[in-house]
C-alpha cells in the first residue's frame, strides 16, 4: 500500500520513476558511508538515476522531514509516536523500511592498553559521577543520534558541561581520539569498517573498545558476528522512511536497499542486514582435473 502527500507538484512526478529522474536523501551523518554505499551502486545500476546525499544531525533530519524539507531520510531509529501525529494531522502516512543494523562505537587512544570497558563506567560519567580511567567523552555533534541515544541510556536530559566534548563529524572525532590520551570518542562504527582514504591512517592510531553491558558479565567488540548473536549492548537499527507521496526514487531506492544487493552491500560493509541475503551454491559430482 502506498500513501500520497498532499504537495505533489505535476514536474516531480512526470519527471521520476522508481528507477529514473533525480532526488535527495537526507542521512543521519553517523551512517553516511552505507548510504553513500549503496547510491554508488543504485545509481551505476541504473544510469537514469541521480540521488544527491545529505548528510546531517539526526535533530535537523527529523525537522526537515516534519516540516516536508526533506521526504526521503535515512534515520537510527524509527519515528515517535508524536511525530507520527504530526504526519497523520496533515494526511500523510511515512513508508517506513528497516534495512540494516548498525552500532555506536566507544574508540580510544592506541596508547590506551586497556581495550575493555563498561557501560556502567560511561553512564556513570554521563550522570556527573565521574571516573578516573576517563578524562572526557568525545561526541560528533550536540544534535547527533549518538547524543540522543547515550542520554535516553543514561537517563539524563542534558550532557554535562564539563568533560564532554563535541565536533562536527565522526572523523573530527577519531581525529581529536586518536591525538588525545584517556579520551574515549563515541562515533558510528560505520565510519571505522568503511573509513575515508584520508583516515585509514588515523583509524590505525585508536583502539575500538570491546563493551560490557549493564546486565552482563562478558565483553563484545561491534563486529557484524556480536552485532548479529545480539550480544554487543550498543546496537540500533536503521530505517529509510520515504515521504515523497508518489512512486519516485524514493520508492525505488527503498526497494533496493532492502532488496538482494542493497543487503548483500551491508552484509560487506561490516552492518548487519536485516536479512542475510541467499548464497547459490553449485554442486559437482566429481572434481575435474584442469590438467586433463
Amino acid at each position: 500500500m502506498f500513501f500520497c502527500l498532499p504537495c505533489v507538484t505535476n514536474n516531480e512526478s512526470e519527471n521520476e520513476t522508481i528507477l529514473k529522474g533525480s532526488t535527495e536523501v537526507t542521512v543521519d551523518e553517523t551512517v553516511k558511508p552505507i548510504v553513500d554505499d549503496q547510491v554508488a551502486v543504485f545509481e551505476g545500476t541504473y544510469y537514469e538515476a541521480k540521488i544527491a546525499v545529505k548528510a546531517k544531525s539526526e535533530a535537523e533530519v527529523v525537522n526537515d522531514l516534519l516540516n516536508q524539507k526533506a521526504k526521503v531520510v535515512v534515520l537510527t531509529r524509527d519515528l515517535s509516536k508524536d511525530e507520527l501525529q504530526r504526519f497523520e494531522k496533515s494526511k500523510i502516512k511515512p513508508r517506513v523500511t528497516p534495512f540494516a543494523v548498525d552500532a555506536i562505537a566507544l574508540i580510544s587512544n592506541k596508547n590506551n592498553n586497556d581495550t575493555l570497558i563498561a557501560l556502567k563506567t560511561v553512564i556513570d560519567f554521563l550522570q556527573g559521577k565521574g571516573n578516573s580511567t576517563i578524562k572526557g567523552l568525545v561526541f560528533d555533534n550536540p544534535n547527533s543520534s549518538t547524543v540522543r541515544y547515550m542520554k535516553e541510556l543514561a537517563k539524563i536530559k542534558d550532557v554535562p558541561t564539563a568533560g564532554v566534548f563535541s565536533f562536527k563529524t565522526n572523523d573530527e572525532v577519531i581525529k581529536f581520539v586518536s591525538e588525545n590520551d584517556g579520551m574515549i570518542g563515541i562515533v558510528g562504527v560505520n565510519w571505522l569498517s568503511q573509513p575515508s582514504p584520508n583516515m585509514l591512517e588515523t583509524i590505525k592510531k585508536i583502539n575500538v573498545l570491546s563493551v560490557k553491558g549493564l546486565n552482563d558479565n562478558n565483553y563484545y567488540s561491534p563486529s557484524q558476528n556480536d552485532i548479529a548473536e545480539e550480544k554487543y549492548p550498543l546496537a540500533r537499527d536503521l530505517f529509510i522512511i520515504n515521504c515523497q507521496g508518489y512512486s519516485g526514487l524514493g520508492m525505488g531506492f527503498s526497494s533496493f536497499i532492502a532488496g538482494d544487493i542493497g543487503q548483500r552491500i551491508v552484509l560487506k560493509s561490516g552492518l548487519m542486514p536485516v536479512r542475510t541475503p541467499g548464497r547459490k551454491l553449485k554442486i559437482r559430482s566429481q572434481i575435474i582435473n584442469d590438467k586433463e
